[in-house]
């Protein structure tokens, strides 16, 4: 779905004070936000979306979006800086689209070795050579609420195609495909089979940050047939009765069984049940399909 701006002027922003040389920032309450913080400059007329609020001590993977008055800022690269303190580092964040071609996140990495509330900056050419620098500040936990790397994976018993009369009980996709209902996570993790598991709703696609996780998802499925598992779960037990109506949405308990608080994760899980790697908010092809040869061995 599109992301929704008009939805913004009801918003209600709240000061978030920034540090060091950046600007001061606005936390903005966006209702169809996913669980992504998201922080608007002012003086630039510049909003930030954080997609990974749900960080850990180590290397972590850094993404957001940066949306202007006219749409989302598509630079092939953006310089960042993450401090704490005294300490700083200086990553660059690169600009993935998505296949849809209408949205797309940028990513970096970082090395967070402490745990406490860093600030990020951004920066961002705009018109006339003028650098907005956009700060916010980031929580970073000794370790992350959802399950993180190095964890063995939950014995979840998702859902099968096999167990319902329709599909449509299980995804909103409108066109689901039936190899990613096929296989229950803890018979998989039992059995020491390779695992990519995604968790996301398809239709209530509603931030620029989410995108065709689940059609990503098929067609990895399609190219690695037979060397792992592909499995979707999505945010709502009852996609059938919801019918456009999320008041009547009920979210499955899987998310609590991974610790999810934000609408869009993939996890791979190599052979041993432990998670490899973990992606918030969507991971382009590149990034999964880069965990996933690694726990095949290529």
């Amino acid at each position: 779905m599109p992301y929704r701006l008009a939805a913004l002027v009801a918003l209600t922003l709240f000061a978030v004070a920034a540090c060091g040389d950046g600007g001061t920032m606005s936390r903005v309450q966006d209702p169809f936000s996913g669980g992504y913080p998201m922080y608007r400059d002012e003086a630039s007329g510049l909003d930030v979306i954080f997609g990974t609020p749900d960080l850990g001590v180590g290397t972590q993977r850094i993404a957001f979006a940066v949306l202007s008055r006219d749409g989302l800022v598509r630079e092939p690269a953006l310089p960042v800086t993450v401090r704490r303190g005294d300490e700083r580092q200086r990553v660059t964040a690169r600009y993935h689209p998505f296949p849809t071609g209408t949205r797309g996140i940028y990513v970096a990495q970082a090395t967070l070795p402490k745990d406490g509330t860093y600030v990020v900056e951004v920066e961002v050419t705009r018109p006339g050579a003028k650098v907005a620098h956009l700060t916010f500040p980031v929580d970073v936990a000794a370790k992350p609420e959802s399950i993180a790397v190095g964890d063995r994976a939950p014995a979840s018993r998702n859902r099968l195609a096999s167990e319902v009369a329709s599909l449509a009980e299980l995804t909103t996709s409108s066109q689901p495909d039936p190899a990613l209902y096929r296989t229950r996570i803890a018979d998989a993790v039992a059995a020491g089979r390779p695992l990519v598991v995604v968790f996301a709703s398809p239709v209530f696609c509603t931030t620029p940050l989410c995108g065709p996780q689940v059609e990503d998802l098929s067609a990895l499925a399609r190219d690695y047939v037979g060397q792992a598992e592909f499995i979707h779960v999505d945010l709502y037990e009852n996609p059938h009765e919801i019918n456009g109506d999320l008041s009547r949405a009920r979210r499955t308990p899987l998310l609590s069984e991974w610790g999810l608080h934000t609408d869009e994760w993939t996890f791979v899980i190599g052979p041993d049940g432990r998670v490899a790697a973990r992606f918030e908010a969507y991971a382009v092809r590149e990034e999964v399909e880069g965990a996933l040869k690694a726990v095949l061995g290529r």
